[in-house]
């Protein structure tokens, strides 16, 4: 019995064989584009924390501003009356009176 003869086919036609196909990788900034618009579903009680301190931030300063408000047309009042002010309002002379 002859003895087998081992080989391995490195070319077929002359030409070297292909290079492998290696995906370039993707950088990461790619891979993030979907997930920027997306909330993890872990991190729930951290939006919601975060979005009642935002309330309450935009709660005081509005209260803070409206008892500025109320305050100043006190303080204006009280002037007004002091010093004599016209009692009439501004833009009340362009309106319609009737004589």
């Amino acid at each position: 019995m002859p003895d087998t003869i081992e080989a391995e086919v490195l070319e077929i036609d002359g030409s070297p064989p292909p290079a492998p196909q290696v995906p370039e990788p993707e950088p990461a900034w790619k891979s993030m584009r979907g997930r920027v618009l997306q909330l993890d579903r872990r991190w729930w009680p951290l939006w919601v924390i975060l979005g009642l301190v935002v309330f309450a931030f935009v709660a005081v300063f509005g209260l803070i501003f409206g008892a500025f408000l109320i305050f100043a047309k006190v303080v204006g009042a009280i002037l007004r009356f002091l010093f004599g002010g016209s009692t009439s309002r501004a833009g009340s002379d362009l309106s319609r009176s009737v004589r």
